[in-house]
């Protein structure tokens, strides 16, 4: 019998994890897979068997010893742990070239996320369109998500507005950020923020290259 086990301090390092464990089990799920070992999971995942048991152990009791894990059963789990049983609405900030690929990404919905609202500053947009969403203007941040169940959004704007952007939507009740916005943001404790920058990332790779 399975002991649900769930803490509060979970280690931000484990829950970054937790959506590549998920995303490896559908892909054995629909490969026909029903079990699978911690060790066959590490040689996946470039990971430890010891990494993974341990990870999965801050949220319960998982598989038997010597059996693997259920991979439906732990999908199940997986995704009730992440919330991803539920489907999120989502807020796009920035309708330039990247907010328009955001909006226009298929591959939200199947996993739970829904782009119900754009906005960008630029009066010639607002009013516009956008993958079949009407443009709001910035300005109308506050008022526009108080009528919607948004609590994600995604920052597509430049470096220059990124924090005034990022500011309203806290106090419009935003809990959870996606920034592509090349700076570091701030926010209040309680407000979790995500930040992808590729340049960075490619900075980083080119010291490999280089040595």
């Amino acid at each position: 019998m399975q002991t649900e086990i769930v803490q509060t301090s979970v280690p931000e390092v484990v829950i970054r994890r937790l959506p590549q464990y998920l995303r490896t089990l559908t892909y054995l799920h629909e490969s026909g897979a029903e079990v699978v070992s911690s060790q066959h999971l590490g040689q996946i995942l470039d990971a430890t068997p010891a990494q993974i048991r341990k990870d999965l152990s801050y949220f319960g009791r998982f598989g038997k010893q010597g059996r693997g894990y259920n991979i439906r059963h732990l999908l199940e789990r997986l995704r009730k742990i992440l919330g991803l049983e539920l489907t999120w609405d989502v807020a796009v900030i920035g309708v330039g070239r990247l907010g328009r690929a955001i909006i226009s990404y298929q591959g939200f919905q199947p996993e739970g996320f829904r782009v119900v609202c754009a906005f960008d500053s630029d009066p010639d947009l607002v009013g516009e369109f956008a993958g079949g969403l009407v443009i709001h203007d910035i300005s109308q941040i506050k008022e526009v998500l108080s009528n919607l169940s948004v609590q994600i959004a995604i920052v597509a704007v430049p470096a220059i507005g990124a924090q005034g952007v990022i500011d309203q939507l806290v106090a419009a009740g935003i809990r959870s950020i996606l920034s592509y916005a090349p700076i570091p943001a701030h926010v209040p404790q309680g407000i979790h923020i995500r930040s992808v920058d590729p340049v960075l990332q490619l900075q980083s790779m080119t010291y490999y290259l280089n040595v």
